[in-house]
């Protein structure tokens, strides 16, 4: 049995995971080295080069530590999906998993774990049928760019390095992520179904999602892709539903299919799409969900995030 990593770097810190997870695993008593891209102001950072460019540079960030968790990445829902953004949410993604995985395969005495961010949106849209992690890719810009993503980690993995990917779905959050945004639509009494609500969504609280990234740093036989998603994925229409009771406002309002097309673009494909992703690997461990259910962990983000 390997020994709980103790000295942990972390990248995406400035996010709504990276910035929870560094607080988390300090309350553990953990040693955190926050990976930073500009010059570092602080001693618990380190700067490394998610280019790639600079490969010395980011060796030194990881050298002496004992796990990486790399959550860093454009935000998939922060801008239209013109090509230059696309491009974007691309690069830094799968140039900055490689930098890291050369980096983490360079070193004397390698980082035993290397968690690594992806997405449910590996699988694209399955309907209704429910899926877990020996499913194969699905079909989209997303499902190609969690393939490649997942792929850049190659190097650290031939190195010996245990490496796992983040598969996360949809994080119930209030004060960040795509959920977050849904708050205070709800709130206004403005919330809806999108599109005709049959699709599935599948969530992780936030307290979830941190509790599986620490039970899958200290478990040694877990490696390759793991769903971050709660056992129990609801439609959108379900989600409106309870949100409205959660927040006691009205959600009768609806938003036309063609009217996502319209505002979001392509990105509306992955909204209007169905993903109804189980976390078997999750569950097959031992780990326990403290909030199982999407209306536990609304309930739950409306109390505390983490």
């Amino acid at each position: 049995m390997e020994p709980r990593p103790h000295r942990v770097a972390v990248t995406g810190t400035n996010g709504l995971i990276g910035g929870a997870l560094v607080a988390a695993l300090r309350a553990e008593g953990r040693d955190v080295v926050r990976l930073v891209r500009r010059p570092p102001g602080a001693p618990d950072e380190a700067r490394w080069d998610p280019t790639g460019k600079d490969r010395e540079l980011t060796a030194a960030a990881v050298r002496g530590c004992d796990a990486v968790v790399h959550m860093a990445g454009a935000g998939i829902a922060d801008h239209r999906w013109t090509e230059r953004y696309k491009r974007e949410l691309r690069d830094s993604r799968v140039l900055g998993t490689a930098a890291l995985a050369t980096a983490l395969a360079s070193q004397p005495e390698p980082p035993r774990v290397f968690l690594s961010g992806s997405a449910i949106g590996f699988y694209g849209d399955t309907g209704d049928r429910a899926v877990d992690e020996d499913a194969p890719a699905g079909e989209g810009f997303l499902a190609d760019l969690a393939r490649e993503w997942e792929a850049a980690a190659e190097p650290a993995r031939r190195a010996g390095v245990r490496t796992a990917f983040i598969r996360t779905g949809l994080v119930v959050a209030r004060s960040g992520g795509a959920w977050g945004k849904l708050f205070p639509i709800f709130r206004a009494g403005l919330g809806g179904r999108l599109g005709d609500g049959r699709q599935f969504w599948s969530a992780i609280s936030l307290h979830d999602h941190l509790a599986a990234l620490r039970f899958l740093l200290d478990t040694s036989d877990l490696s390759g892709p793991v769903n971050f998603t709660g056992p129990e994925p609801v439609t959108n229409r379900e989600v409106t539903r309870l949100m409205g009771r959660a927040l006691r406002r009205p959600a009768f309002f609806a938003v036309p299919a063609p009217v996502l097309r319209l505002v979001l673009g392509e990105f509306s494909q992955d909204v209007l799409g169905s993903q109804r992703v189980l976390p078997a690997r999750l569950l097959a461990a031992g780990f326990t969900f403290a909030h199982p259910t999407v209306d536990d962990a609304v309930r739950a983000a409306l109390t505390d995030d983490a």
